[in-house]
């Protein structure tokens, strides 16, 4: 005979009627742990929120603006101090910077520097080995001292023994250019003037650097030239070997205001 099985009673039927309170209690507890005010949205839903709000057209709210970046000072030449930073015109862009190891010395270093509008003076050369004077330097230069003057002098003419290598600077070539003798330490001085520069010290500017004009005055000396070097120190020049001679002849440029910075270090520096 088949098994007659009998339905099975929920079991909550057997529980009495005064149990189904402490039952649900638990259940609406957990149901009232988070109210209305107390729904915290998960951060996926943020932004999803927030590329809603794009696709609606709505900006998101800007943040913290950068502060703008500080002006940067033009660069300077190094080495100088304000009194001979002061003594460079405004208009001047090349400058030929002769650096003395010390005022009693006649070794030195020639740089040549450039200014730009924006960013200031910026080296265009190495630092070239050159002489001055014999003595050394001076801030008051008469004639025959041996010193060569310390300050800023321009730089506006040029001329030589050999023909013009290409300089814009007005160039004066003849036979006057031609060099004797011998310098202090023996050494000859042929070759000295093939190239040279006057500089601006006690001179009339625009004119041959064979010109003997002195404005302040025979007794202040004269006919200070930046020439090729003949391998010793000078009565008053600055020389340079023969290829950075011809270097900054092709360089310097008129339109420019070229200008000679030149004196030993502690001068320079102030």
């Amino acid at each position: 005979m088949p098994v007659i099985r009998r339905p099975r009673r929920l079991v909550a039927a057997a529980l009495p009627l005064s149990l189904l309170p402490l039952l649900l209690l638990p259940l609406l507890s957990l149901t009232a742990c988070a109210g209305p005010g107390d729904v915290r949205a998960d951060p996926v839903d943020k932004a999803a929120a927030h590329a809603r709000d794009d696709r609606a057209g709505k900006a998101p709210k800007p943040g913290p603006r950068a502060s703008p970046p500080l002006p940067v000072a033009p660069a300077e030449i190094p080495g100088l101090g304000p009194a001979t930073r002061a003594a460079i015109p405004q208009e001047s862009r090349q400058a030929v910077v002769v650096r003395g190891e010390n005022v009693d010395g006649n070794l030195s270093w020639a740089t040549l520097y450039e200014r730009h509008p924006r960013t200031g003076w910026r080296r265009a050369s190495a630092a070239w080995p050159s002489h001055n004077a014999v003595k050394g330097w001076t801030h008051h230069h008469v004639q025959n001292d041996l010193r060569s003057p310390i300050g800023v002098f321009g730089l506006t003419d040029a001329g030589g023994l050999l023909p013009d290598p290409g300089t814009r600077l007005p160039y004066d070539q003849g036979p006057a250019f031609t060099a004797r003798g011998t310098g202090s330490l023996g050494e000859p001085l042929e070759g000295s003037f093939d190239y040279v520069v006057a500089i601006n010290y006690n001179r009339r500017p625009g004119t041959t650097p064979l010109d003997w004009t002195r404005p302040l005055g025979e007794h202040r000396g004269g006919g200070i030239w930046i020439h090729v070097d003949h391998d010793g120190p000078t009565q008053g020049c600055v020389s340079l070997q023969r290829p950075h001679m011809r270097e900054l002849l092709l360089w310097l440029d008129p339109s420019k205001h070229p200008v000679v910075v030149m004196g030993d270090e502690t001068s320079l520096a102030r």
